[in-house]
């Protein structure tokens, strides 16, 4: 298993988008992509390293290793703290191994107030494949704000994804909409609930249920598991009109199985009919116990080929990419406006004047606008 430690924010780190990403490279990309598609652990991590870091030579980088990518079977797991999100990623990681597949693990945690750095706590419960190489392990920092940190996920996946590996885990610091965008990276996203979260049920209505493609309720074997269980297909029935699937994979459950087998048949059925509807299962779990991980890998599995059958793996992989040439022209445009902005005598000096009425917010942007515009008009084909 591979891990960053925690440690000091490097200086000179700057966000993605900076002036810095097109500098000259600091290491030699061609050997170290070289190295990484030969199968060097150590490369990897290096390369992991410079892209969260955005160390100057990062993008060349990500651009190598794209052509090298597609393969992998890439899942987001995200629930509120203290769902148990890190032991089902270890167990998942367990189990994976034992069907002989390769793992990457990405967890997102939080940040040290001090160092920046992140806080390892939860890699404490992921440690049953302690050893092993074909396992890696990575956390990343979220250093109080996860919309650049999205960007950094999804190029650490790229590297995993052309490094070979199997299967890639994303796991979150948290359930919100801040998060979204991290698992967003994902073909399919888990979102784990405990027992008695009837907040977090309401929380999920509120804009994270669209993202899931998997409902999990950990710790299942305490009380309350049943009636989360209803809370949630009530939920999905009401928002998604159909009727959803509980899949129980843990002892003492037999209750909640015999009464959903109905729904459950009447889904498959419905399945076989209708290949371009997905209806959210929810699995029941103990990780502590590794109780129910092979219902919740069905259930992956099961989506996976839904994507591949319907054609909406291919949909989702271009939305992403959109997006994320979105992302990167809006983070570069930005920082070419601050850099003129700063020649301006700075963003202070522009308020002022907006202030005392010389001028106003729209005449200052499209001042600022119109040398881009021109030199995107001369260069239009």
């Amino acid at each position: 298993m591979t891990e960053k430690s925690a440690g000091e924010v490097e200086p000179g780190r700057e966000p993605p988008g900076s002036t810095v990403a097109t500098a000259e490279p600091e290491f030699d990309v061609d050997a170290l992509v070289e190295n990484l598609l030969a199968g060097e652990h150590r490369a990897l991590a290096r390369a992991i390293t410079y892209i969260e870091d955005r160390t100057p030579g990062y993008r060349q980088l990500v651009g190598e290793l794209h052509e090298h990518t597609g393969d992998a079977s890439v899942v987001g797991i995200t629930g509120s703290p203290g769902t148990g999100k890190s032991t089902l990623v270890d167990k998942l990681a367990l189990e994976y191994r034992d069907r002989g597949e390769t793992v990457g693990v990405i967890a997102v945690d939080p940040a040290s107030p001090f160092t920046g750095g992140a806080v390892l706590g939860d890699r404490i419960r992921m440690g049953s494949t302690v050893g092993d190489m074909d396992v890696f392990v990575r956390s990343m920092s979220a250093r109080g704000a996860l919309g650049g940190l999205a960007a950094a996920t999804a190029d650490a996946v790229r590297a995993l994804d052309a490094f070979g590996k199997d299967r890639i885990i994303i796991e979150t610091v948290g359930a919100g909409q801040n998060e979204i965008d991290v698992v967003r990276t994902a073909d399919t996203v888990a979102v784990l609930v405990q027992p008695g979260a009837g907040d977090d049920v309401q929380m999920l209505k509120a804009g994270i249920l669209e993202i899931a493609d998997c409902f999990v309720v950990n710790k299942a074997d305490l009380d309350g598991a049943n009636r989360t269980v209803q809370e949630l297909t009530e939920m999905l029935q009401l928002e998604r009109d159909v009727d959803p699937i509980v899949r129980t994979g843990h002892h003492g459950a037999d209750e909640v199985e015999d009464s959903q087998s109905d729904t459950e048949e009447s889904h498959d059925e419905s399945a076989d009919a209708d290949p371009e509807e997905w209806r959210t299962p929810v699995v029941e779990t103990v990780a502590t116990h590794g109780e129910g991980v092979d219902a919740v890998i069905e259930a992956f599995d099961d989506h996976r080929t839904y994507l591949a059958d319907s054609g909406a793996l291919e949909d989702r992989a271009r939305s992403r990419y959109a997006e994320e040439i979105r992302t990167l022209l809006r983070e570069d445009l930005g920082t070419l406006l601050e850099a003129e902005i700063e020649d301006r005598g700075g963003i202070e000096g522009l308020a002022a004047d907006v202030h005392r009425r010389e001028t106003n917010p729209y005449a200052v942007a499209d001042e600022l606008l119109d040398p881009i515009r021109d030199c995107v008009a001369d260069n239009r084909d």
